[in-house]
């Protein structure tokens, strides 16, 4: 039991009232108000235990089962309930948000400004996407990752996609009857994918924090061998502990692709790479690298101008595979999504030039690592230090358990942090658990919180002076006004607002 603050100057005249809190909350799901709002959402029960409850709010509709609201969409409602909404967003610091600051950059390319959209723009694309556009990503992933190797991509090896979840979806209506393993925590999106698709089946492996959240390969070779795992879905870098698998473990896992398991890696985050020497600034990560036939290995890439071009609204992405594989995309896609943007594909095409890549990738790197020091050095100066800081992403993976009960689990932290208009993301988001059964305070998730770092610097302090109010509350009044009192409705004037969290 953890009753300290991370403060060298605490009032232990509060001890006694620590100790009260902790013994009297949170040893159950089921005594913390935070927890029993998520729950009473839509889709947030347990799946599969009796007995089996009716809930009104799911089962509306004959034959709809609600599939439960993603991190992003109740972490948004639950902000919505404290007051939040687009035209208040400026009071806000959203270190929930998973996306990138969108606007200018020193020494970076200028942001486009305007899109052409001629007359045959105005048509359908194809559900594969614009060949121009494929031919540029093949073009750049050979330009970076397969200079000098015998098999190259070409546009027949590219999916254009509207977004990564549209990406993980045309490949999880294509994928059979199979065990699919997938490590916690990661993306939250997982989640509903293994859920909604339910010829997949599920196989968890918790990642050790002990060893940095690494991809164990020796694990994952056992796990092959006993268990029949046929695919191996993973963020790459990792969303959202900061991580990277590279080099040889990277060229490993690539490796089992070769011998009867297709691997899916989430390459979003593949420029966000922090190095501490300066000559290695604009490197960037992809198993692409270590593939060496292209329709061969069954080593499939999602990626897209989201996070690295930072253009998470054009929503153009991409998924790269043997060409076999981009077949079968291109019917799940006709009745999925029907294909991405048309204009916004043409208009991507020269931000694929390998010299405007470059130019973009420095510029980043710079930049967002320079946010992440700055972040890590704020939060260490509140004593909340940074375990294993993030050497990729733009996420910081905070560990709670050091802070009393109930602020050292993320669910009431995040709770805490509406109050002071700040939002995060509860760490049990990426706890990837389709059906919901575990009691979460034994989630391994369950005294985190994410912080993400893609906002602008001034946004990041408002969030970090957030965090620095609730533990000066802390200190000041003790424990007994955490953990109760949480708004559940949405006011009237900001229903039917969406929000980004």
């Amino acid at each position: 039991m953890h009753l300290h603050f991370p403060h060298p100057r605490v009032d232990f005249g509060h001890i006694i009232d620590q100790v009260r809190d902790a013994v009297k909350h949170y040893k159950h799901e089921k005594e913390s108000e935070a927890h029993q709002i998520f729950r009473q959402q839509a889709g947030h029960n347990p799946k599969g235990v009796l007995p089996q409850t009716v809930n009104p709010d799911e089962e509306t509709v004959p034959g709809i089962l609600h599939p439960g609201s993603t991190g992003v969409i109740y972490c948004s409602d639950r902000a919505m309930a404290n007051g939040f909404s687009y035209t208040s967003s400026h009071e806000w610091a959203n270190l929930g948000q998973g996306a990138p600051e969108v606007g200018p950059l020193p020494n970076a390319p200028p942001r486009p400004d305007s899109i052409k959209m001629p007359l045959d723009t105005l048509e359908y694309a194809p559900t594969t996407g614009v060949k121009e556009l494929r031919e540029a990503v093949a073009h750049l992933y050979n330009h970076t990752y397969r200079q000098g190797k015998a098999s190259q991509y070409t546009f027949e090896n590219v999916c254009i996609v509207p977004g990564g979840r549209s990406g993980l979806s045309r490949l999880a209506a294509v994928i059979g009857d199979v065990y699919t393993s997938y490590q916690i925590p990661d993306y939250t999106a997982y989640d509903q994918v293994l859920s909604a698709f339910r010829r997949l089946v599920p196989v968890p492996t918790a990642l050790d924090q002990k060893k940095k959240y690494g991809f164990d390969i020796e694990q994952a070779k056992r796990d092959i061998a006993n268990q029949g795992i046929a695919v191996i879905l993973a963020s790459n870098p990792r969303n959202p502990t900061g991580q990277v698998i590279k080099g040889k473990e990277l060229k490993d896992l690539v490796a089992l692709s070769r011998d009867g398991t297709t691997v899916i890696l989430d390459e979003f985050y593949s420029w966000y790479i922090y190095p501490e020497n300066e000559s290695e600034f604009g490197q960037s990560i992809s198993s692409a690298k270590y593939i060496e036939d292209v329709n061969e290995d069954s080593t499939i890439i999602i990626d897209g101008l989201t996070k690295n071009w930072r253009l998470p609204g054009w929503r153009v992405c991409w998924v790269i595979g043997p060409k076999n594989l981009v077949t079968a995309l291109s019917q799940s896609g006709s009745f999925l999504d029907g294909g991405a943007n048309h204009p916004m594909q043409l208009a991507a095409i020269p931000l694929l030039d390998p010299v405007h890549v470059k130019q973009e990738k420095l510029a980043l790197q710079k930049h967002f690592k320079a946010k992440r020091d700055h972040i890590l050095k704020r939060l260490k100066a509140l004593h909340l230090e940074v375990e294993i800081p993030p050497t990729s992403t733009f996420y910081i993976w905070l560990n709670l358990e050091r802070l009393p009960a109930p602020l050292n689990n993320g669910l009431t932290f995040f709770e805490e942090l509406l109050k002071e208009k700040t939002i995060v993301i509860p760490g049990i988001f990426f706890d990837i658990n389709p059906s919901h059964r575990r009691n979460l305070f034994n989630s391994p998730c369950h005294h985190f919180v994410r912080l993400s770092f893609g906002p602008p610097l001034e946004d990041l302090d408002k969030g970090i002076d957030a965090i620095d109010r609730v533990l000066k509350k802390a200190r000041k009044s003790g424990m007994q006004a955490f953990g109760q009192g949480y708004k559940t409705e949405i006011p009237d004037e900001v229903l039917g607002e969406s929000a980004v969290a």
